[in-house]
């Protein structure tokens, strides 16, 4: 699985309120040698965004205090209309949860708890698929 893709000078934001998740990812995709930076909510998300737009990829969960991952998702859409970056997002709220978020707004979704080796095909996707996000059924 780690094989599978190469992060070599590509940069993650991996924002969610669950330190375990948070460290998870940091150790899988920093073994895959992305950049991989963490925040616990949304407003520090936000915050990390403007210091430095250049992530290649935010990984967002929907479900967190303070700013949630909804309203990232419109903060970024009106702050980087020009070049957002593309964003997966991951939630225990179900297809109900996902179906909120606007049209184009992101790059894939998927299911808590989720299977790595699916999460890491999705990451593969939206940084080697079309620049433009779409939004793809739920897996």
């Amino acid at each position: 699985m780690v094989g599978k893709l190469d992060g070599t000078g590509r940069r993650i934001l991996v924002i969610d309120d669950d330190l375990a998740i948070r460290v998870l990812l940091q150790a899988v995709l920093k073994r895959m040698k992305f950049e991989v930076e963490l925040a616990e909510d949304g407003a520090v998300g936000l915050e990390k965004l403007k210091h430095d737009p250049s992530y290649d990829l935010v990984l967002l969960d929907l479900m967190m205090p303070r700013v949630n991952g909804y309203e990232f998702i419109e903060r970024v859409r009106k702050e980087h209309s020009s070049a957002p970056p593309h964003i997966i997002v991951f939630t225990a709220a179900g297809k109900r949860g996902v179906d909120k978020i606007p049209a184009n707004a992101v790059c894939n979704s998927i299911l808590k708890p989720f299977d790595l080796e699916k999460f890491i095909d999705l990451i593969a996707d939206c940084l080697n698929g079309p620049h433009k996000p779409h939004l793809a059924p739920l897996s």
